[in-house]
């Protein structure tokens, strides 16, 4: 599955893996020479607690790497009036006489503990590009589903204190 990023996502993978390659990569080689150095490998523990280590690194370099190749750019634009990605609202589910509060990202900066949802999840394909005062249907799966009123929509520009996962 192609992974749908903004600008700023794709900036911030940029930047993950700059810090990698140049901060990271350099530290794991240094601590494998230093576990090497203290001599026999069979029971050494830093010694495999450092490989594992710096393979996971290159492991995630090489994941964001493919990431970005094969990355479809969305644009965070949306109508004044529309939910778009980026945008906090507060959604009323009727069904549990609740008002909740989250923020439309990309399925990277998904978070449904902090309030952030993706624009892939049932969720957010239901509420995107709606507007304040209508009803929406989400649609869970087959058999299930439920409806939202949109009660407000704040425009968010900056997305500079939302995390990518990994970093």
């Amino acid at each position: 599955m192609r992974e749908q990023l903004t600008a700023s996502d794709i900036k911030k993978i940029e930047e993950e893996i700059s810090h990698r390659k140049l901060v990271v990569r350099k530290e794991a080689i240094e601590a494998v020479k230093e576990a090497r150095a203290q001599g026999d490998l069979s029971e050494n523990f830093e010694y495999y607690a450092a490989k594992k280590f710096k393979n996971q690194n290159e492991s995630r370099i090489r994941y964001l790497e493919k990431m970005l190749r094969t990355a479809q750019l969305v644009s965070d634009q949306s109508k004044p009036d529309e939910i778009g990605i980026n945008n906090t609202v507060e959604l009323y589910f009727e069904e549990d006489d609740e008002v909740e509060t989250y923020r439309l990202v990309t399925s990277i900066r998904g978070n449904s503990m902090k309030g952030l949802i993706s624009i892939e999840s049932p969720l957010g394909k239901a509420i995107q590009g709606h507007k304040e005062g209508e009803r929406v249907h989400v649609q869970v799966n087959e058999k299930a589903g439920y409806d939202v009123l949109i009660r407000k929509i704040i425009k968010t520009e900056d997305d500079s204190q939302d995390n990518i996962r990994g970093f």
